[in-house]
């Protein structure tokens, strides 16, 4: 297992450096760039440079002056040393500005997978045993619902419903006009109140796909000889399904799980836009926007490096379900 992983660990290097080299060569392929917007702003002032010297001023302070090889080399001898740069954006150091917002995109993730959990998972396991009944068709369809409805859509649905026609919650925002006024425990449950609508938005949105997958996983199992062979010794249903079938429905979940890190970490872009939550998914996406280099391939990359991370996970998490999967 410990060549394995090491193997895997500096495969996984490899791959990342490849990775950031084709995010950088994309960043400096924008069409546009904050530095453009500053050296355009500069140059209307009276009496001031003019947008091409701007420019070129500017390029040279942040290293853009280089051609995109050495740019990149430039770049990674940097972030070796944990210098990833100031934010063009958000006028603060990359990481003290990614540190302040991926963790309410992580606690609003975090929450949203476990309540995923909670619910896909039996009631996949119930409609797969329950088959062409009125529960099957009941939870599909909601299942379906989940997936097909567009998130921007059902987010507007819930503010309209809990915010503007019953007023149990705010329309946006992560805190209350009075929170500078509570006390400790106060303030946060205010924030806490703000994020409900948000959380009940991710959980829809996406349960709806791990509910699909749990059932088509579980009837695969339940039609395999084993299993028909434990109902043949006279098992009760409870133990065929609990301990024999669902044990091998994790298998594939595992994949699921694993390849969720990267989204607990990335925030939900859309959902935060929309409750105006000032999370990673929506600082990233004004980054992107306004030509922010550094910022965005901060982020980028360490997206790329949780994904790598992610797989390893799902693989190592093999052996731990399957007894009979062996890593050498």
């Amino acid at each position: 297992m410990r060549k394995y992983i090491i193997k895997r660990l500096l495969l996984s290097a490899v791959i990342l450096v490849f990775v950031a080299f084709i995010i950088y060569v994309l960043m400096r392929s924008l069409p546009t760039s904050y530095l453009e917007q500053v050296a355009r702003a500069k140059s209307q002032q009276p009496g001031s440079k003019s947008f091409e010297e701007w420019m070129e001023q500017l390029s040279a302070t942040y290293g853009m002056d280089k051609g995109i090889i050495p740019g990149f080399f430039s770049w990674c001898a940097k972030a070796l040393r944990g210098n990833f740069g100031d934010s063009w954006r958000w006028t603060v150091p990359v990481t003290e500005k990614f540190h302040d917002t991926v963790w309410l995109s992580f606690v609003m993730g975090g929450i949203a997978f476990i309540f995923e959990l909670l619910i896909a998972i039996p009631l996949g396991v119930l409609a797969a045993t329950k088959q062409y009944s009125r529960t099957d068709y009941a939870i599909t369809v909601i299942a379906l619902a989940g997936i097909s409805l567009p998130t921007f859509f059902f987010a507007s649905l819930l503010k309209l419903l809990f915010s503007v026609k019953l007023g149990w919650f705010d329309l946006g925002g992560l805190v209350g006009r009075n929170y500078e006024r509570l006390s400790p425990m106060g303030q946060i449950l205010d924030k806490a109140d703000h994020l409900v609508l948000p959380i009940v938005t991710l959980v829809v949105i996406s349960v709806g796909s791990l509910m699909r997958y749990t059932r088509t996983n579980m009837l695969e199992v339940l039609n395999a000889d084993y299993i028909r062979t434990a109902r043949a010794k006279g098992l009760s249903e409870n133990r065929v399904i609990f301990h024999h079938a669902f044990r091998n429905t994790l298998i594939p979940l595992v994949t699921i799980i694993g390849g969720s890190l990267p989204g607990l970490f990335s925030g939900a872009l859309i959902t935060e836009t929309l409750y105006s939550i000032p999370g990673i998914g929506y600082t990233s996406y004004q980054s992107m926007v306004s030509g922010d280099i550094p910022f965005s391939m901060f982020y980028l990359v360490f997206l790329s490096i949780l994904t790598l991370l992610g797989n390893l996970i799902s693989d190592i998490l093999y052996a731990v379900v399957d007894p009979r999967v062996r890593i050498s």
